[in-house]
């Protein structure tokens, strides 16, 4: 399924209200307290005080949401502002800060590969496929379910995994026992990470970035269960660790790596990756050393939250053979190499010693 453009959605003058209500409430020290706590004044910004066409609530997104449903809401702060976590142009996407963004999902195509004409990717291989009609966004056209799991396509919305009223998870992420609707429930708690600021947050670099602490992979295992270590036997064509512990050969690897021109020229001190972060108790957004006996690979190890421009929400493209062929056959947006160098290898090599386990 292929969404160009931006449908008609929230006008321009609810946009102007709830920007001017986010900036008045939402503390930049605090981060969206003021908001998504309940504060004073907070909850007419997503909820309409009275049903207002005499049948529906609000817009028509349930549960009395002005002007639509909740993704869309999310999205009318948080699309360009406050995170920007969806541009207006695909191939123009707004500075990273860690999750990605959603505007790859209305990409024509995402295959770099070989066959990237014949076979084209769409979009909706870019991430997850929250429900914004007002801003273009479909469900999932591939899959019925999320991929390893059993959570519906049709319920992902932004508030599957934030919760919109606060809480003091990272990022107000759900945790466990959260009742999702259709019987679907998380079974594992939220993960402990620290992010860049939403509002005045400097962008992702590698003394600058998301510190992932512990958790993230149980907790994506919520809707992908079958992707966790234990469960590799029933996702085929899949053998790669999704939540262990390092090991020694990795740990220097990481640490000495700096590109295909420079393979053993890097010094722990400096070696941190923002492109491939690890995750560690003791990881900070300055962090700019490499992995420890007690740094873990995690699913964000190799993907973005939200969504990117390669497929399955890759940091970088899994089909290609070096990063500068990235965004070349398909025209979508080249992922930044860190390196720049055109001729760089994927960034497995990173962890893997000349591509080997």
């Amino acid at each position: 399924m292929v969404w160009w453009g931006l449908n008609r959605g929230i006008g321009a003058a609810s946009i102007m209200v709830v920007a001017a209500l986010c900036v008045l409430l939402g503390s930049v020290t605090s981060g969206w307290a003021g908001v998504h706590d309940g504060g004073v004044g907070s909850c007419n910004i997503c909820h309409a005080m009275h049903a207002t066409d005499g049948m529906s609530p609000g817009g028509g997104g349930g549960a009395l949401l002005d002007d639509g449903p909740a993704s869309d809401i999310c999205l009318s702060c948080h699309a360009t502002d406050y995170g920007a976590v969806m541009a207006m142009d695909p191939l123009v996407p707004a500075p990273e800060r860690g999750p990605g963004n959603f505007i790859f999902l209305l990409a024509d195509n995402l295959n770099d590969g070989p066959s990237g004409i014949s076979d084209p990717i769409p979009g909706d291989a870019a991430g997850h496929n929250v429900r914004a009609p007002g801003h273009g966004l479909a469900t999932d056209g591939t899959y019925m379910n999320s991929p390893g799991g059993t959570y519906p396509a049709t319920m992902l919305k932004c508030t599957s995994c934030h919760d919109p009223h606060g809480n003091t998870n990272y990022r107000m992420l759900r945790g466990r026992g959260t009742p999702q609707g259709a019987g679907a429930v998380f079974f594992y708690d939220a993960p402990s990470a620290k992010g860049l600021d939403v509002v005045l947050g400097s962008d992702e670099s590698n003394a600058t970035h998301v510190a992932y602490n512990n958790g993230m992979s149980l907790w994506c295992a919520n809707c992908h269960f079958d992707y966790l270590d234990d469960h590799n036997q029933y996702v085929s064509n899949f053998d790669h660790p999704t939540d262990d512990a390092l090991g020694t050969d990795q740990i220097q690897q990481y640490s000495i790596y700096n590109g295909t021109l420079d393979p053993a020229g890097g010094l722990f001190a400096t070696s941190f990756l923002a492109a491939v972060p690890f995750e560690d108790a003791g990881n900070g957004v300055s962090t700019t050393s490499g992995p420890t006996a007690s740094s873990r690979l995690m699913c964000l190890s190799c993907h973005r939250a939200h969504a990117s421009s390669a497929p399955h929400a890759g940091r970088w493209d899994f089909n290609i053979e070096t990063l500068g062929q990235d965004g070349v056959v398909s025209g979508s947006y080249p992922i930044a190499n860190p390196y720049q160098d055109p001729g760089q290898d994927p960034l497995c090599w990173k962890c893997h010693a000349g591509g080997e386990d």
